[in-house]
């Protein structure tokens, strides 16, 4: 590595950092498959009993901010200046090559938005909920109906009660300035209003935005603190700290698994999170898999008004799922697996890394926007002097003791046998307490 530790190399890796930050900058999946707010107006004036008037025609109406084949043209052209002048073989090397990869078929999926081949470039980005989850036989379905189920069970609805959407979205942007301004203390970041997404909040580069028409809980700023704040701007000011590998600070879909994995773990380390908020990241997974095997828009919505959920939140995820997908079936949009897949495996990976006796690589998760096989190598290169060390860091990672017991215990609690325990507890709680 000492070679690669010159000032030529250096320079090489920040203007190939630069470049790819410069190139892929107009390439914005969510604002190219985004539906406006009177699409849902018009749903529901329907009777929820017409599909969205969304199709291939829609999207040509809505053209990309770039020109696909130029921008394609660019990238290739990059990938050959990254091995060229860092060398086929060299580690930093390979991470920028395959996020440039990544952007190649980014290009590919926001040219079929509304056709059956945006589907294909989804999996190929975000994955399908038959994937099993790493090292385990688990697949991401199984996985969320488990979770499905346990965030559904009636104590859960005893537990929201309390916590009422009472905050404005002006209210919930101040509110935020305010929590997050000493963790962010040296730095530029904002917040601000915006009618120009699906979810409540979403983070792009230092910008917290909170939508317009949302009403907030105490505990949902709470999520939206941690969430958007301590993990999706924290480690995007994290990557433009950096000396040299100034990419840490944008993501291409490699990175969004660790991204919003992260991000729910914090949210339960915290104890910020919530059964119903919990059980939306695995509903997605459920939403998902019925499109990809063939349910369109309607039965989508039909299906979690079935479960309870409330109009608003159905058609919210049914949204989230068909865009840039056909809402008549055939094509939709995977990303959202990345939650309750990213969790599993940045869990794992955390426990991993204090089994095999390396818990000081765990800070690295914050080094910017990274994937979890990146971790290693970009540890070795910080070691070196080449990454800088996260800045922005969660306390439970800036001092590891609390996380190792906590993650120590886990690691040794999974080879219980839940189901014996729990058939134990029950009828102690049966007996003195009663059923339900």
């Amino acid at each position: 590595m000492s070679n690669h530790l010159d000032s030529q190399y250096k320079e090489s890796l920040k203007q190939l950092s630069e470049s790819l930050i410069a190139i892929q900058k107009p390439i914005l999946i969510l604002d190219s498959i985004k539906w406006p707010q009177s699409i849902e107006q018009q749903f529901f004036n329907d009777k929820a009993e017409k599909l969205p008037p969304i199709d291939r025609e829609y999207y040509l109406r809505n053209p990309l901010n770039f020109d696909p084949a130029s921008k394609a043209a660019e990238l290739t052209a990059l990938s050959k200046q990254v091995e060229q002048r860092l060398g086929k073989n060299d580690p930093l090397g390979n991470i920028l090559a395959e996020t440039i990869d990544q952007y190649l078929t980014v290009i590919r999926l926001v040219e079929n938005r509304g056709n059956p081949e945006f589907v294909s470039a989804s999996r190929e980005l975000y994955g399908s909920a038959r994937d099993h989850l790493r090292g385990d036989n688990l697949t991401l379905i199984e996985m969320g109906q488990r979770l499905c189920h346990i965030f559904s069970l009636p104590a859960a609805k005893h537990l929201a009660a309390a916590y009422p959407k009472n905050i404005s979205a002006e209210s919930a942007v101040e509110k935020l300035k305010q929590s997050l301004t000493p963790y962010f203390a040296d730095s530029a970041f904002t917040v601000r209003e915006t009618d120009g997404i699906v979810s409540d909040a979403s983070a792009g580069g230092d910008c917290i935005k909170v939508n317009t028409h949302s009403s907030f809980s105490s505990l949902d700023l709470q999520v939206l603190e941690v969430h958007e704040g301590w993990v999706h701007v924290g480690t995007t000011l994290n990557g433009r700290n950096q000396p040299w590998a100034t990419w840490l600070s944008v993501g291409s879909p490699r990175i969004t698994a660790l991204q919003e994995g992260l991000a729910v773990l914090i949210e339960t380390l915290t104890f910020s999170s919530f059964p119903d908020r919990a059980r939306k990241i695995s509903d997605r997974v459920v939403a998902i898999d019925m499109a990809e095997n063939g349910a369109d828009f309607l039965e989508v919505y039909r299906y979690f008004i079935g479960q309870g959920l409330s109009q608003h939140d159905s058609y919210k995820i049914a949204q989230r799922v068909f865009r840039g997908g056909m809402v008549e079936g055939g094509s939709c949009f995977t990303k959202d697996l990345s939650y309750v897949k990213g969790f599993v495996e940045t869990v794992n990976f955390i426990r991993s890394a204090i089994l095999s006796d390396k818990p000081e690589i765990l800070p690295m998760l914050f080094v910017g926007k990274v994937a979890l096989d990146d971790i290693p190598v970009l540890y070795q290169y910080q070691q070196a002097g080449l990454i800088k060390a996260p800045r922005y860091l969660p306390s439970m990672f800036r001092d590891l003791n609390g996380l190792y017991v906590w993650f120590g215990f886990s690691s040794g609690m999974s080879l219980l046998d839940l189901e014996r325990v729990q058939a134990h507890f029950k009828n102690l709680f049966d007996k003195n307490i009663g059923t339900t």
